[in-house]
């Protein structure tokens, strides 16, 4: 009877693991010592650097490192591996953890068909199904006709397995646009929650300029096409940032207010500022005068814990302004209008800025503060041209699914059918609505309405001008917020310096319903 062969090992492990330091240097080292150079010539921080600079010390932990086109001898002995343009892993951001996505420009200019697709969209499934937050940065020229003689065809252009739409409604998602964004870049900056990009580096666009060249004779700057100016207009960008650091910077403070996901609620802080702390100046905030501003943003900071307010859109719909504050340390959304820019009316950017503001809060449990100051709705060919009636419409049915707990502070106007909008209607969440003594409401502005419906009047009287201001203070008296009150129309008028602590003691209600919901739904 034989005896059975025993295996015995020839040695140890050394030239793999040699193998693997080296496969994994030659990963680290990207596009090469001349790309790194040329690159960092431009001014701009390469893909690593920028993950440094990112998250916390030392915690980011690379997937695929390894992934990329390898190079071997007729023997077939490994030599090199030039690497994908996509790094993607996990680390933490001021100890909370995030999928992150980066696009290397060192390598094939970042281009999204110069890169093993399974790669990427893998972080991208693994954020959704890990339930973490997922960061973007993106760098990426978009597709490559290059493409073509790798695979030696075409494909349909889709990527079937990339959970884009689920994430959005799961995870908070961030795009950042460090350089020239095209098609695909473009996609992964805008399909997310909170969007910057680099004033004079980056551009967003559907195609840059050589494409546009060809297609319609248009010679045009990269700039021109996709720069932050053009964001301002078109608002599909939220942010824009000086450098990369305050773009990363404003993705880091932007996490700090969301949760993980929407089966997480967000992180509470201790409260450093007194809730009952009444600044005096509140008082007279608003001014008698009616036709005089005011600064929303000074209010905002006063109220809100100190140095809390995070603004998201500044540059575009701005009669409404958007934010991430905090009240005794608890996260809430913030909505005010502006007086400076178009009267605080409902413009069509402005009511697109309002309504994902509200999805955002109302998806991962924000309690919402809104300070109204609404004259209506932008009226005007130029207003009915670009479709604001529709914009509001949108309003109205994103506060209709809203489900975040909701105080309005009418502070000054609150007119026609966006003054309706101040706040959801329906629901389960009792919503609270309070007014400052300076606050009017109605169906429409008394300056406004007075000349419609007394212009015979005014025109014939022997004084118009004087004629008109009598009927307006008329109306006016009969607009104070106090006859209101008494029918219970408001739940109640409250002095200017009351508003902080009256919205601290709120917060403490509207913060357990949050978790409540959070922990039902989760059961």
């Amino acid at each position: 009877m034989s005896t059975p062969h025993s295996f015995e090992p020839s040695g140890d492990w050394t030239p793999e693991l040699t193998e693997l330091q080296l496969r994994r240097s030659q990963a680290r080292a990207m596009g090469g010592p001349e790309a790194l150079a040329k690159f960092k010539a431009s001014g701009r921080l390469n893909a690593r650097e920028r993950i440094a600079a990112l998250l916390d010390d030392g915690s980011f932990r690379e997937l695929g490192s390894l992934a990329g086109k390898g190079h071997y001898s007729r023997e077939g002995a490994f030599e090199r591996i030039d690497p994908t343009n996509a790094i993607v892993g996990t680390g933490r951001i001021q100890g909370r953890k995030v999928a992150l996505h980066v696009d290397d420009f060192t390598i094939r200019a970042g281009s999204s068909e110069a890169t093993i697709a399974d790669k990427w969209i893998y972080i991208e499934r693994l954020a959704h199904q890990l339930r973490m937050p997922i960061i973007r940065l993106v760098d990426s020229a978009g597709g490559s006709v290059k493409l073509l003689m790798q695979i030696g065809g075409t494909k349909i252009p889709e990527y079937p397995s990339w959970p884009a739409n689920e994430l959005l409604k799961t995870v908070p998602v961030v795009g950042v646009a460090l350089g020239a964004c095209a098609g695909q870049g473009a996609i992964k900056v805008l399909s997310s929650h909170f969007s910057v990009m680099v004033r004079e580096q980056s551009q967003v666009m559907a195609a840059g300029p050589h494409v546009v060249l060809q297609a319609y004779g248009q010679s045009i700057d990269k700039n021109a096409l996709g720069g932050h100016l053009v964001h301002r207009k078109s608002a599909l960008v939220h942010n824009e940032a000086a450098n990369e650091a305050d773009a990363l910077a404003q993705v880091q403070r932007f996490l700090s207010y969301l949760p993980r996901s929407v089966f997480h609620t967000a992180p509470v802080l201790q409260a450093t500022d007194d809730p009952d702390r009444a600044d005096d100046w509140l008082k007279d905030a608003i001014p008698r005068d009616r036709r005089k501003i005011y600064d929303p943003r000074k209010i905002l900071a006063s109220i809100m814990d100190r140095d809390s307010v995070f603004e998201i859109g500044r540059w575009q719909g701005g009669s409404v302004i958007t934010a991430l504050a905090r009240l005794n340390g608890i996260p809430v959304g913030v909505i005010a209008n502006d007086p400076k820019v178009q009267g605080g009316a409902m413009t069509i950017q402005a009511a697109y800025k309002m309504e994902r503001h509200v999805k955002l809060c109302s998806l991962f449990g924000l309690p919402v503060v809104n300070f109204v100051d609404q004259p209506g709705n932008q009226t005007g060919l130029e207003a009915e041209l670009g479709g604001t009636l529709l914009g509001a419409t949108r309003v109205g049915e994103a506060l209709n699914e809203c489900r975040s707990p909701w105080v309005s502070i009418l502070i000054r106007r609150c007119f026609g059918m966006a003054g309706a909008l101040h706040a959801p209607k329906y629901g389960e969440a009792l919503n609270l609505r309070y007014a400052w003594p300076s606050a009017r409401w109605g169906s429409i502005p008394i300056e406004g309405g007075v000349m419609a419906a007394h212009k015979a009047e005014i025109e014939t009287a022997p004084d118009p001008a004087a004629k008109r201001a009598e009927l307006e203070a008329f109306y006016l008296n009969m607009t104070s917020p106090f006859r209101t009150a008494e029918k219970f129309g408001i739940l109640d008028i409250i002095d200017p310096r009351e508003t902080r602590a009256i919205l601290c003691d709120w917060i403490e209600d509207a913060w357990d319903r949050v978790c409540t919901d959070r922990l039902a739904a989760t059961a």
